[in-house]
């Protein structure tokens, strides 16, 4: 894999990304030339991450950079390509790397008819925005996409994640929307999941929630990296339709508004364990059952 040479970076703008990714190509080797932020905490991220590096409008940022970051929430991005388009801050040989999830390289159209590579690198990881987040990196993964007939983009995209530290997987424009989809489910519908359970072991007079959820949660998540549907345990799982009649009751008189989560949920599980022969055959209608019964059905 070919090395980049060694580029002016403009970061826009010192979010969480931005910032860490500007710092983790200024440990590669590149020079980040400038940043852009408006906000108090982003400014501060620059200060920390990018010290020295000039905070300038975008537009300015870019017309400095032989590669911008584009580090935006997905649905400004459009709008900052385009409007840097307009302003003439784009200029042939240029690469532009946006790092949404969501998006290919479509979203970069008008940057390519300035005559600039785009490119996609999504870091799989969540960020806080400080030093630590350096050394995250270089644990996962970035989905990387580019133009489909253009494997020096590919190329490109691919040595950029290496210098950084990280693995690169190639993700084609038309599966990102799917790949963002998994990664979402996954990842913010865990920190949903995991913060609910806190709550509820709270209300259930659990001083230290996270103390007791910590080493089962890392368990289960290992397990299920490690084993898929093998991994599951439980009422659901095992056919103890009876528990999980005793858990809608409680929801129910505690926490109704996790009664649909927990439903949908557990439904999904009992599926899949059935599916993996986890959950008798002869067990599953009882369970599916009882999700189905509502609060007060449940002497019918």
């Amino acid at each position: 894999m070919n090395r980049p040479a060694r580029l002016a970076v403009g970061v826009v703008s010192a979010g969480r990304v931005g910032a860490v990714l500007g710092a983790a190509l200024a440990r590669a080797g590149h020079t980040v030339a400038a940043v852009s932020g408006v906000s108090r905490a982003s400014v501060q991220r620059a200060e920390d991450l990018l010290p020295g590096v000039p905070l300038l409008p975008p537009d300015d940022v870019v017309t400095r950079a032989d590669l911008v970051l584009l580090a935006l929430p997905d649905d400004a991005l459009a709008g900052m390509v385009r409007g840097l388009a307009a302003a003439g801050a784009l200029r042939p040989g240029q690469i532009v790397v946006h790092t949404c999830g969501a998006h290919g390289v479509e979203v970069l159209r008008p940057a390519v008819e300035h005559g600039a590579l785009p490119l996609a690198l999504h870091p799989v990881m969540t960020f806080t925005g400080r030093a630590e987040d350096l050394e995250r990196i270089t644990t996962c993964c970035f989905g990387v996409t580019a133009a489909n007939a253009d494997e020096t983009a590919w190329s490109v995209g691919e040595a950029l994640v290496v210098e950084m530290g990280a693995e690169p997987v190639r993700v084609p424009e038309a599966a990102r929307p799917l790949y963002h989809t998994a990664l979402a489910h996954g990842a913010n519908h865990l920190v949903t999941l995991v913060a609910e359970a806190s709550d509820l072991l709270r209300r259930a007079g659990v001083g230290d929630p996270e103390r007791m959820l910590g080493p089962l949660l890392s368990a289960a998540l290992d397990n299920a990296l490690r084993h898929g549907d093998r991994a599951l345990t439980g009422p659901v799982a095992r056919g103890d339709a009876g528990t999980v009649l005793a858990h809608l009751r409680v929801l129910a008189d505690h926490a109704p508004d996790l009664l649909p989560a927990y439903r949908a949920l557990a439904a999904r599980t009992a599926s899949r364990a059935e599916q993996a022969g986890l959950l008798r055959a002869d067990l599953a209608p009882d369970v599916t059952a009882a999700l189905e019964r509502r609060p007060g059905e449940e002497g019918s």
